[in-house]
């Protein structure tokens, strides 16, 4: 193992220095590798790649196989990076036993380094038992698009002081049953504030605020791939549009026959 690589050791040390944690999600070797020579912090390998790379409109599809899949990818890209596995639907709410099992196959054949679930006090226990099995376990409150189809559609979280309650409650009750950090997704930049303060270990925001410990965003999101970008990232480059204009100017040359030219032939 790279001496210099983060462990869960180091998360609460990196909040209370004040030192940001910078998190992007990766879903495959290339762009794992690029996040890693970039100096990205932590790589998640989201169930959000069911949207960004798999075509499904929601996360919900996404199996373990996927997952079990880009995470190897991932690791093979950035072997020195702490990469986190995010417990697709269904593959823990069922049991514990079986949640126990997934977790175990992040760990012992994707290589991952912790796994992320959703929710807050009804996993206190499972929490406890993966942790206690020697897997780190990251946390995720606010919004949660595993529970798209209960909440109705994507929204803000903790708006109303009793919501902003429990989000708070949720989270001091992952902090006890052992998780590492946890995200909070789409929550207003006050609470982001409060929250943080509140907890000993880190809080990575999405959408959540500047005050949090750490920032998580969807490479596709900062890259451009996509034509939507949502409320809470910033574009750092127009890939999609680079993309599309490359691929147009190669059809163009293999059409009007100035490709492939002698250069790129064999004698």
């Amino acid at each position: 193992m790279n001496k210099n690589k983060i462990t869960v050791s180091a998360f609460a040390k990196r909040k209370a220095s004040g030192e940001k944690l910078i998190m992007v999600t990766a879903y495959d070797t290339p762009s794992a590798a690029a996040a890693a020579a970039a100096g990205i912090d932590l790589l998640l390998v989201g169930d959000s790649v069911g949207t960004t790379v798999l075509g499904y409109e929601t996360t919900l599809p996404v199996t373990m196989a996927d997952m079990l899949h880009h995470t190897a990818a991932v690791r093979r890209g950035a072997p020195d990076a702490f990469v986190i596995f995010d417990m697709p639907f269904m593959s823990y709410q069922p049991s514990d036993d079986e949640a126990l099992r997934n977790a175990g196959r992040a760990i012992k054949e994707a290589g991952a380094d912790a796994v992320k679930l959703e929710g807050g006090a009804e996993h206190v226990g499972l929490i406890r038992r993966l942790v206690g099995a020697g897997i780190p376990v990251m946390g995720h409150l606010g919004l949660l698009p595993q529970r798209i189809q209960s909440v109705g559609g994507y929204r803000v979280a903790g708006r109303t002081e009793a919501a902003a309650a429990q989000l708070l409650a949720d989270a001091r009750a992952l902090e006890e049953a052992g998780v590492f950090a946890i995200v909070f997704e789409c929550i207003p930049s006050e609470l982001g504030r409060r929250i943080t303060s509140e907890l000993q270990v880190p809080t990575i925001g999405i959408g959540s605020g500047p005050d949090c410990s750490g920032q998580v965003q969807v490479i596709h999101d900062l890259l451009g791939l996509l034509d939507f970008t949502p409320k809470h990232a910033r574009r750092y480059a127009e890939l999609g549009n680079m993309m599309r204009e490359a691929l147009s100017a190669y059809a163009q040359d293999v059409r009007s026959g100035a490709f492939p030219s002698e250069s790129n032939c064999f004698k």
